[in-house]
């Protein structure tokens, strides 16, 4: 028998099940047989899995194509019996997303070597866990220096209670890193309310943020509470806060020094604790001196400001983050979309993203549906005239951002762990840190090194 059990889920029939599951046994698998779907789905979802059997005389349900598509490191093999079973057009997508196609009765010996494959490749394909730095847990995806230490302040901020003014391009993922602070807070359990300032008709702003007594207006039928004080308890996040006319920043001032708001039509002052989030695209600082934001409720908002780093300067994390937004979106397409080009890659890596993470995911999506190939190109992701109009490199630029790239690949697969990726780009860590320097690589991790280590860096210039 074999010394370690590994596991495999099965969507078979009695009989099949019963000609193969002593056999693999033997062989060290546990064989997880799954009823139907929806137990085959519960199964997917409380366990992880490398390898899976499937009868394709059961491969008549979308149900399942979207099951088999859904994980990228769950690798199948199709049982059939060509007798009873002939595939059609609408399987096609299905089909390409096995690994290993056997005919009944199986070949044991044979269907035990490509579990194996299978399986050994599924662990290859699994998501590595993320380094201690990074926030993908939350969503937020990325470990260049610039995010490292984006994140590293994402998490210092979610330990106290005080505002946080959240600053970036449009489409950089405000929303997203004001939740990632709440998810992180003592709040977590609390409710997250998310305004946009910016899309409130303007007659109904104050009585949506602060809410309105009966008989308040005309059509004030019932009190209704608004958005301030369901957060009660939790945070409000205010997106593009510079839209809130400035009447109403007044009032929100008040809601900011005070943490008391009063309803539309009522006398009375409703005591909260919520914690306040607020985000702009706009240098608020900049309205404040044109007199178009007024400059005390910057200050009340501004006391922990966090920039997001556009996408263009986040220098490595291009294919990480369509990477996961792949395997985020590849269920529209029933698992048939499998990678990107060497074309694409190019693309993406040389493209400005003037619409950062937001027109990366519209492109991105955009590909997964339109694709006839398993493997997305620039004309998918609608980049063809942007990948022919890229500009050259020097022959020294090229081989500095060959040496960038190589180092980033280094240090993600050890980890962020600096001397062992010197040790995989066989050079010393005097050399190592010299090269981190040089192409701008030195993240918050990074700057923690022991000090002999840093000391070594100002003789390596001169002996390197």
């Amino acid at each position: 028998m074999a010394s370690v059990e590994r596991d495999v889920v099965a969507l078979i029939d009695d009989c099949v099940h019963g000609e193969i599951h002593r056999f693999l046994h033997a062989e060290g698998w546990r064989v997880h047989r799954a009823t139907g779907l929806q137990d085959l789905a519960k199964r997917l979802q409380s366990h992880t899995f490398h390898a899976g059997l499937v009868q394709l005389e059961r491969a008549g349900n979308n149900r399942l194509f979207e099951l088999v598509g859904r994980q990228r490191s769950l690798q199948w093999i199709a049982l059939s019996d060509p007798a009873f079973w002939q595939p059609g057009p609408q399987h096609r997508n299905f089909l390409a997303g096995i690994y290993d196609f056997h005919s009944l009765p199986v070949d044991s010996r044979r269907l035990a070597i490509s579990l194996g494959h299978a399986w050994g490749k599924g662990q290859l394909l699994q998501s590595p866990e993320a380094p201690f730095e990074t926030l993908e847990e939350y969503g937020i995806v990325g470990s260049s220096p610039a995010m490292l230490s984006f994140c590293h302040m994402l998490r210092k901020a979610s330990k106290t209670d005080a505002p946080v003014l959240i600053a970036g391009e449009s489409g950089t993922g405000k929303e997203l890193a004001a939740r990632a602070i709440h998810d992180m807070s003592s709040r977590a359990r609390k409710p997250f309310i998310a305004v946009n300032c910016g899309a409130l008709p303007p007659p109904l702003i104050q009585s949506e943020l602060f809410g309105h007594e009966r008989g308040a207006y005309t059509g004030a039928h019932q009190r209704k509470i608004g958005r301030i004080e369901a957060a009660d308890g939790g945070t409000l996040f205010l997106d593009e806060i510079a839209d809130l006319p400035l009447g109403l920043q007044a009032n929100l001032l008040r809601v900011l020094q005070d943490k008391v708001i009063e309803r539309l039509g009522s006398t009375q002052s409703v005591q909260l604790d919520i914690r306040v989030l607020a985000a702009s695209h706009v240098d608020l600082l900049d309205a404040a001196t044109k007199g178009l934001f007024r400059e005390d409720l910057y200050y009340r908002l501004n006391v922990i400001k966090l920039v997001i780093p556009p996408l263009r300067d986040r220098h490595g994390d291009v294919e990480l983050l369509a990477q996961a937004l792949l395997d985020k979106f590849s269920w529209e397409a029933l698992g048939k979309v499998k990678g990107f080009s060497q074309q694409a890659l190019r693309a993406m890596n040389q493209y400005a993203w003037p619409g950062n993470v937001r027109e990366m995911v519209n492109r991105i999506r955009q590909g997964i549906i339109m694709a006839e190939h398993p493997y997305l190109t620039p004309e998918d992701l609608g980049m063809e005239r942007r990948a022919a109009c890229a500009p050259g490199l020097t022959l020294d630029g090229a081989r500095a951002r060959a040496e960038a790239d190589a180092i980033r690949a280094a240090l993600r697969r050890c980890q962020h762990n600096v001397s062992e990726a010197a040790r995989e780009l066989g050079v010393s860590r005097a050399t190592m840190y010299r090269l981190l320097e040089r192409h701008a690589l030195i993240g918050p991790s990074l700057r923690s090194a022991p000090p002999e280590a840093l000391h070594t860096l100002t003789g390596a210039e001169h002996s390197a």
